[in-house]
């Protein structure tokens, strides 16, 4: 049975309050977020490095919002599942900006999204607090249901001394908690001292990014983290296959890098 795009808001919010780590190994086309779903995550999840790469563009800015959207939708009709789509910083200037996005987002049937507050090309790293939570308010303005992930990339930029970097965090999350975002996200965090103590902090869903070196899923659950993202983790390392493999054949003229590729066929049946 197909389930309403409420239907699935209230699902993928209740993924992050149900005890266990909500893992998303982030997808950038349809074909990534089908492998995902059948290896039975609970929700896809975009990034938008790997999505801004595929389409042509660099991260951070440089993708105009109606190829990122028109992707969200064709990732929609592909799964069953949530999906929920990193919008980098709204695709856009102004707070009316960011509440146009999240119209298109919807219309596109995500029932999530990442909302950053880097400012790529800005006087600083960071928006201002107030500036953020505007966009944030606007955004929950244009969807009543929608979950916003406001990531804080305090961590991530290396914004201030490192002493100082929880309470700024904390002090981020919740001014955009209170604007009407739904949980937090946090990368460029690893350390476990640091992420239990953010968890204790916010007073909602923590999202922290992993890699190679991160804690586990259910260590992470331990410390209180309710999602865990790969990022652009998975697409990075697709690329490196493509890199790989490309080097090998113009230089040895042998293929081994496509050793472990998938079939054509399991492939094919996935679409």
């Amino acid at each position: 049975m197909t389930r309403s795009r409420h239907e699935l808001a209230e699902l993928f919010t209740s993924l992050h309050h149900n005890g266990s780590v909500l893992a998303l190994p982030n997808a950038w086309d349809v074909m990534s977020a089908r492998l995902v779903e059948l290896e039975g995550a609970a929700a896809i999840a975009t990034t938008s490095a790997g999505v801004a790469w595929s389409l042509g563009a660099a991260d951070g800015d440089q993708l105009d919002r109606e190829r990122a959207i028109d992707l969200v939708a064709r990732i929609v009709r592909a799964v069953s599942v949530p999906v929920t789509a990193d919008i980098e910083s709204g695709f856009g200037a102004t707070a009316a900006d960011v509440a146009e996005t999240i119209r298109g987002v919807a219309s596109a049937g995500a029932v999530g999204v990442n909302l950053e507050d880097a400012h790529h090309g800005g006087d600083s790293p960071l928006r201002p607090i107030a500036d953020q939570a505007e966009r944030i308010a606007a955004a929950r303005e244009a969807d009543p249901v929608l979950y916003i992930n406001a990531r804080i990339d305090v961590y991530l930029l290396a914004v201030g001394d490192l002493a100082a970097r929880v309470e700024a965090t904390v002090e981020r999350a919740r001014a955009y908690l209170d604007a009407g975002a739904s949980g937090v996200f946090v990368p460029g965090v690893a350390d476990t001292e640091t992420i239990s103590l953010l968890a204790k902090e916010i007073s909602a869903p923590l999202n922290v990014l992993v890699g190679p070196g991160s804690p586990t899923v259910s260590e992470l659950g331990a410390l209180g983290v309710a999602r865990a993202s790969l990022g652009s983790g998975l697409s990075q390392a697709a690329y490196a296959v493509v890199q790989r493999g490309a080097r090998e054949m113009l230089t040895s003229g042998t293929y081994t890098a496509t050793a472990d590729a998938l079939d054509f066929g399991t492939l094919n049946s996935v679409l």
